[in-house]
């Protein structure tokens, strides 16, 4: 059957969660666009995960969408991130532990705790590929 035909299927009450949960993504991955320190694409890649199981209406607008549809079809295809992209979630990480570490004065253990989470994340997306 083809994609313009596919209807989501599952049990409703999944689907409404997924629908549920892909409208938060989407509203958090946009308020990232204007807040450096919260990302935006991992949003928009969980968003259209959850419209895939939910809404082929809302994930096509996504797939399509002029700023960030290129960038989930390619993490789709590859699982590839602009080098941009990379540099902006390590800026941002960047910038967003400082803030934590100078704006909460946190102790050693929570430091190390978000600092590992947060290195994580940076170097999972170092290592995909470049699209």
């Amino acid at each position: 059957m083809p994609s313009s035909e596919r209807h989501p299927q599952g049990h409703p009450a999944l689907r409404h969660l997924c629908l549920v949960l892909g409208l938060v993504f989407t509203a958090l991955g946009f308020v990232g666009v204007f807040l450096p320190v919260l990302p935006t694409v991992p949003f928009l890649i969980l968003a259209a995960a959850c419209f895939a199981r939910s809404s082929q209406r809302l994930e096509t607008w996504l797939l399509e969408h002029r700023h960030f549809g290129p960038l989930l079809r390619d993490w789709r295809a590859r699982g590839a991130i602009p080098r941009r992209a990379k540099w902006m979630a390590l800026s941002g990480s960047a910038l967003g532990f400082v803030m934590f570490i100078r704006g909460s004065q946190p102790g050693w253990p929570l430091i190390a705790m978000v600092g590992g989470v947060m290195l994580f994340g940076v170097v999972y997306v170092f290592t995909r590929p470049d699209a």
